[in-house]
C-alpha cells in the first residue's frame, strides 16, 4: 500500500491481526478510544476463539441470545453466499475449522475432516430480537466479518475526522478520499505481486491460502460441504465501490465466494470487481477490471 505521505498513521493489534488507520486529520484520544471499544465489542460478540463471546455461549448450548446489531446484515449476506456457492460457504463452519486445528488454543493438529451442519438456515434464526440455534454449533463469521468491522470502523473515523482515510485490517481495507495504489501479493511468493490496483472511495478485500495456513496443505478456506481446504483457487481480490451497501463486508464476502463456483456470478450481481489466481498459476478477472496485471502473471 502506498498512501500519501501526509497522512497520520495509527497502528495497533486487534482481533488477532494488525491494523493501520491513516487519516489526514489527526485522531484524538477520544476517537481512538471509541474505535478500540467498537472493535472490542465486535470481538466479544463474534470471536469463536474466546470463551466469553456470544458465539462461544451458543456453541456451549445456550439456545438463544439477544440479537447483535450486525447479525441481520451478516447472516443475510451469508444466505446469498450459501445460495451462490451451493452450500460451500456456511456460517456454521466453525466446528469444521476446529477439527482441522484452527480453533481456540490454535492446536493446529488436524483430526479427520468433517462437513459443517447442512441446512444451516433451519438451525440458525435471527428474529424477534433473538439470535438462536436449534442445536449447539459454532458460528464462524470469517467469510465476511472482518469486512463488516472495517465498515463500522471507517464510518466511525469519518464521523470524527473528515478527509482522507485508509483503514487497513490486514487484507481488508477501505479508502475514503485520495486514491491508494495497492499491490496484489503473489500467493506463492509474498515478496512479489501479480499486479496492482488503485482504489478511491472503495473497499478491497484479499484472501489467500498461504495466509492462516498450517500443517500439510491446511489453511483457513474450507468447503463447508466437505470440511476440506480448497485446492483449486489460491488467492482472490474483490473491490467494492463505496456506493455499494456495506462495501467492505461485501468485498470480504466476494473474496471468499471466489474460491468456489458461483462466486463470479454473485460478484456481478453485487457490482463488485474481482481478480483470482488458480492453483495452476492462471489468473482470472471480472469484465472491466481496473487491475494492472503484470506480464509475468498467467492471465485468462
Amino acid at each position: 500500500m502506498n498512501p500519501p505521505t501526509t497522512l497520520h498513521t495509527w497502528r495497533f493489534e486487534a482481533i488477532g491481526t494488525a491494523w493501520e488507520i491513516q487519516t489526514s486529520a489527526l485522531l484524538g484520544a477520544e476517537t481512538r478510544a471509541e474505535v478500540a471499544a467498537l472493535i472490542a465489542d465486535f470481538d466479544t460478540t463474534w470471536s469463536r476463539f474466546r470463551p466469553d463471546s456470544l458465539v462461544a455461549r451458543l456453541a456451549r448450548g445456550e439456545g438463544s441470545v439477544p440479537v447483535p446489531r450486525d447479525a441481520a446484515d451478516m447472516l443475510a449476506a451469508y444466505a446469498a453466499l450459501s445460495d451462490a456457492t451451493g452450500g460451500a460457504v456456511n456460517p456454521l463452519v466453525g466446528g469444521a475449522l476446529e477439527r482441522l486445528g484452527y480453533g481456540p488454543g490454535y492446536r493446529l493438529t488436524a483430526q479427520q475432516a468433517a462437513p459443517a451442519p447442512s441446512g444451516w438456515r433451519q438451525i440458525v434464526s435471527w428474529d424477534a430480537g433473538r439470535l438462536a440455534l436449534r442445536t449447539p454449533a459454532t458460528l464462524d463469521v470469517g467469510a465476511l466479518g472482518k469486512g463488516r468491522l472495517v465498515d463500522l470502523v471507517i464510518a466511525l473515523v469519518a464521523s470524527n475526522a473528515p478527509g482522507d482515510i485508509v483503514v487497513d485490517a490486514s487484507g481488508d481495507l477501505a479508502v475514503r478520499g485520495a486514491p491508494v495504489r495497492i499491490g496484489l501479493e503473489h500467493p506463492y511468493d509474498p515478496a512479489r505481486a501479480i499486479g496492482v490496483v488503485t482504489i478511491a472511495d472503495a473497499a478491497l478485500s484479499a484472501s489467500a491460502t498461504n495466509r492462516r495456513a498450517w500443517g500439510d496443505g491446511l489453511h483457513h478456506v474450507i468447503d463447508a460441504r466437505t470440511g476440506e481446504p480448497v485446492r483449486t483457487v489460491v488467492a482472490t481480490w474483490a473491490i467494492a465501490q463505496s456506493s455499494v451497501h456495506d462495501a467492505a463486508m461485501r468485498a470480504d464476502a466476494i473474496a471468499t465466494a471466489l474460491f468456489f463456483d458461483g462466486g463470479p456470478r454473485l460478484a456481478h450481481e453485487w457490482g463488485i470487481e474481482w481478480v483470482r489466481m488458480l492453483a495452476d498459476g492462471r489468473v482470472e478477472y471480472s469484465p472491466g477490471s481496473t487491475a494492472e496485471l503484470f506480464s509475468g502473471a498467467s492471465v485468462e
